[in-house]
């Protein structure tokens, strides 16, 4: 094999539900509303070498990627109410339950944050010889947001 061909790109798929609410927005996301969303993961670097690994010839185990991103966003995330802090005591009651699972973000809820927060909860998270290559949130059918290494010089 030629070693110009060695870089690959991976990506995982995953899907969650969310609800969410801009604080201040002009249009009907000021409301609590809420959305399927498709996050797609790609990751990129050099496949093992190593013939005594079972791993031999990967980048990263599909179920090694998955286990990182379910644990560090799609479980804390899906079916929940994510809502900037400062628009908290606007949108839930005190002492009340009805939202369940709700996170508090220091920022406003949009696709596109979201995928910042995500990016730097994924970084630090991956093995030493596989970077994060870029990130996709589908919010509905025809809308979604991109996050890529390159624009943002990790």
């Amino acid at each position: 094999m030629s070693p110009i061909l060695s870089t690959i790109r991976l990506t995982k798929e995953f899907k969650f539900e969310m609800a969410h609410a801009l604080k201040g927005y002009d249009g009907p996301c000021r409301n609590i509303h809420g959305h399927s969303y498709e996050l797609y993961v790609t990751v990129i670097g050099t496949p093992l070498k190593d013939a005594s690994s079972p791993k031999n010839g990967m980048l990263m185990d599909f179920g090694d990627l998955k286990k990182i991103v379910r644990k560090s966003i799609v479980e804390e995330f899906d079916h929940a109410l994510v809502l900037n802090k400062a628009s908290a005591d606007e949108f839930l009651p005190l002492n009340s339950e009805v939202f369940g699972k709700t996170i508090l973000v220091d920022y406003q809820p949009t696709s596109e944050n979201l995928l910042i927060d995500y990016a730097a909860r994924l970084i630090p998270l991956l093995p030493a010889n596989v970077k994060l290559h870029n990130l996709k949130l589908r919010e509905t059918v025809t809308s979604y947001a991109e996050w890529f290494a390159e624009d943002n010089m990790v």
